[in-house]
């Protein structure tokens, strides 16, 4: 997570630390006539009592097979409506139970996400996020089992699902080969901006393929990004352009309105390369003053706070580099092509090139 530049959240709980809330929801809804024990003594939710299942995923309980009940906390779409709370305890579980009110077991697979989002979250909260595997029956019992248990809805106001990855158009397989965590990518010398970038720029909603010419391609608008940035810090006019105040308000504007409509990204990227097209306009023509890049730069760290992707740290470039990049420009001003491609090539042994710009130069590390 540090590596991608993701914020930490407030709370990681861990299930096991929440099994008194887990119990404490299950009686509530025994108590409620939601949820009944079986023979056994595990404990099931009666979906047929929650007459609002299904307005998640868009099931209809009346094209569900009806079959005789199932211990199994995962199942098909075809096997019993009802869903376990708490699983009595079996040989098979081995050391993996607690002793309990409700009796010797263990929680079923859905409980725990409604007792820790209750308790850190409240009874509603606003956004829920989770993969398009996850809506049915996952989320759709969260629902029943958390609105049946405190009487309030709606649970979760706004369901975000994740579509899922690929690698080369296909899905990711360790017996394909084509499975990478992190650092696999890391090894491979591909840049941590350039992979967040990859992981942000397709829409939560579609799947996203991963691919060496999709990474690479992030690595050339990761490298655009720090080009503009550069530009932006070496300008030194004094004259304020005019235009620079409706320039960065619509790009503000395009930029949160396209993320307001469900997260849009293309529409907020779009919105930045718009404005950097704009800027760079302005700067071919010597018409962007210093405060004016700053006024750009900080809108840049403003968009920043969303893309975690903008911010570069500058190196240090040796005072031996700094001279030769002196003598080098000078020589091209006087037109000593001989004396500059020298230069240049001696610089660029050492590691960096220059770019001419129209304000001067920049001094960039390959």
């Amino acid at each position: 997570m540090d590596i991608l530049n993701i914020q930490r959240v407030e709370e990681y709980p861990k299930a096991t630390d929440h099994i008194k809330e887990m119990v404490d929801i299950t009686k509530s809804l025994i108590e409620k006539g939601l949820a009944y024990k079986s023979e056994d003594g595990s404990t099931y939710f009666s979906v047929s009592k929650f007459k609002e299942y299904g307005k998640l995923s868009k099931i209809k309980l009346d094209n569900q097979q009806s079959t005789e009940r199932i211990k199994n906390d995962e199942y098909e779409k075809d096997s019993a409506n009802d869903f376990a709370l708490w699983k009595s305890y079996e040989e098979s579980d081995g050391e993996v139970f607690w002793e309990t009110e409700l009796g010797k077991g263990r929680p079923g697979w859905h409980i725990e996400c409604s007792a820790m989002s209750m308790k850190y979250l409240g009874d509603s909260f606003d956004i829920h996020t989770g993969g398009i595997d996850l809506t049915f029956p996952h989320h759709e019992n969260e629902i029943a089992q958390s609105e049946g248990c405190s009487g309030v809805a709606p649970f979760v106001k706004y369901w975000m699902h994740c579509e899922h990855l690929l690698v080369d158009n296909e899905k990711m397989s360790k017996s394909k080969g084509n499975f990478f965590v992190l650092n696999d990518l890391l090894e491979k010398g591909h840049d941590k901006k350039a992979i967040r970038y990859l992981l942000l720029s397709t829409h939560y909603r579609q799947k996203l393929n991963y691919s060496e010419e999709s990474i690479h391609n992030a690595q050339n608008i990761i490298d655009r990004f720090k080009e503009f940035i550069s530009k932006l810090k070496s300008i030194e006019g004094d004259n304020d352009n005019p235009k620079i105040k409706e320039i960065i308000a619509n790009a503000k504007y395009n930029f949160e309105k396209g993320l307001d409509d469900d997260l849009n990204i293309s529409v907020g990227m779009a919105a930045i390369f718009d404005f950097m097209k704009e800027i760079n306009t302005l700067i071919s023509k010597k018409e962007l003053s210093r405060q004016n890049a700053l006024e750009s730069y900080n809108l840049l760290m403003e968009f920043d706070k969303v893309l975690g992707v903008l911010e570069f740290v500058e190196e240090k470039i040796s005072d031996e580099i700094v001279e030769l990049a002196k003598q080098r420009d000078e020589f091209r001003k006087a037109k000593n092509y001989d004396e500059a491609d020298r230069l240049r090539d001696e610089i660029s042994d050492k590691g960096y090139y220059m770019e001419d710009t129209v304000d001067g130069y920049l001094i960039k590390k390959k």
